[in-house]
């Protein structure tokens, strides 16, 4: 783990660029822990009517909207109907594995849609990263049919078939006329496919610390179809969140969404495995059981974060539900070897604890 390159990175590797927006990822040369551990992230930003074409990949991912709002249709397997969602900024979408989607910006307030994707790569064929098939564009899957079979699977004649194929010129993304028309939103669809972390009631609310809004199969079901669960924290200017880590050996993909400020993991063998800053952006993996700890600049800090478990167990290092605090004095007072009275104070201290404090708080 000491080897282990844990230091926040933003995207390095451009996949496609074009007219009608672009897809960044992060590469595991970049991010060896990705590949170790079989995650994935990647961005995709949809310029006014752009159009991320209809797709399907090898992977269970969870899209974030970190600005603007758009549209998105998504067929799940084995469904026979699309459903069409209208997702804005701070909206969680869900995409399971080999579910065909499309994602589109319609432009209205003239601005970028921004989506960070965040998931596991257990069954990708490429290490790290999610792969996408296409099934439309110069890269569409029925591209790697021969025309005997199209003009048959489709009953089409030649002529027809090489109009399917050939009238898209472009790729991945694409910038549609401001007269083409997509379908509306379906009814009630977004109550059960989107959870909106700007808009949803914090999970933890403290005065002066920050709020930490979380989503689980418990509270957001449809998250059951990609065995993840999500979580959004806002921390106040020169707040911190105090030590945890995963019980449970479930890793963290933490994307900064806004503001600035200092990420420290905890390693092996009492070692220090990052001490980084972190601005708005960047990409943080948390390995698993290693306690994590962020404290906010003079602006804040706000993350999203996927973590590989549908139920996942965080342990507190730090304040009333801590191990420290179920442990009694005299093992606490072998185990640091210092007198009891300090660990009286520590106890004392350490029960007034919240999992988001100020500084002022800990002065």
């Amino acid at each position: 783990m000491a080897s282990v390159n844990l230091a926040p990175q933003f995207t390095d590797v451009t996949i496609f660029e074009g007219e009608g927006g672009g897809y960044y990822t992060w590469s595991a040369s970049l991010f060896p822990l990705l590949s170790e551990a079989k995650l994935g992230a990647g961005k995709l930003v949809l310029r006014p009517r752009g159009f991320a074409l209809p797709h399907y990949a090898d992977c269970h991912k969870i899209g974030y909207f970190v600005q603007g709002s758009g549209r998105v249709g998504i067929v799940l397997p084995n469904s026979p109907k699309e459903v069409v969602l209208a997702p804005k900024k701070g909206d969680a979408i869900p995409v399971p594995l080999g579910s065909v989607s499309w994602w589109y910006n319609a432009g209205e307030d003239n601005s970028d849609v921004e989506i960070v994707f965040l998931g596991e790569t257990a069954q990708t064929y490429t290490p790290a990263q999610f792969d996408y098939f296409f099934l439309a564009g110069v890269q569409g899957v029925l591209g790697g049919f021969s025309t005997d079979f199209i003009t048959r699977a489709f009953d089409l004649t030649q002529d027809e078939s090489d109009q399917l194929l050939k009238s898209q010129t472009g790729s991945l993304i694409v910038k549609l006329a401001k007269n083409q028309t997509l379908p509306d939103p379906c009814k009630d669809a977004n109550i059960n496919m989107l959870y909106n972390f700007e808009s949803a009631k914090p999970s933890i609310h403290v005065n002066q610390g920050g709020s930490l809004t979380i989503a689980t199969a418990e509270n957001f079901p449809f998250l059951k179809k990609v065995g993840l669960s999500a979580n959004f924290a806002k921390l106040d200017p020169f707040s911190m969140s105090t030590p945890m880590y995963t019980a449970d050996a479930s890793f963290q993909l933490i994307f900064i969404t806004k503001g600035s400020g200092v990420v420290e993991i905890a390693g092996l063998n009492g070692k220090n495995a990052l001490a980084a800053k972190v601005q708005s952006g960047q990409l943080c993996v948390v390995p698993k059981f290693l306690p994590v700890a962020k404290i906010a600049d003079e602006e804040g800090l706000e993350y999203f974060c996927v973590v590989t478990s549908l139920a996942p167990y965080f342990a507190e290092l730090a304040g009333e539900t801590t191990v420290w605090k179920a442990m009694d004095p005299s093992v606490l007072q072998s185990a640091f070897n210092v007198d009891p009275g300090l660990v009286e104070l520590f106890n004392t201290k350490i029960g007034k604890g919240k999992l988001f404090c100020s500084f002022k708080e800990m002065s």
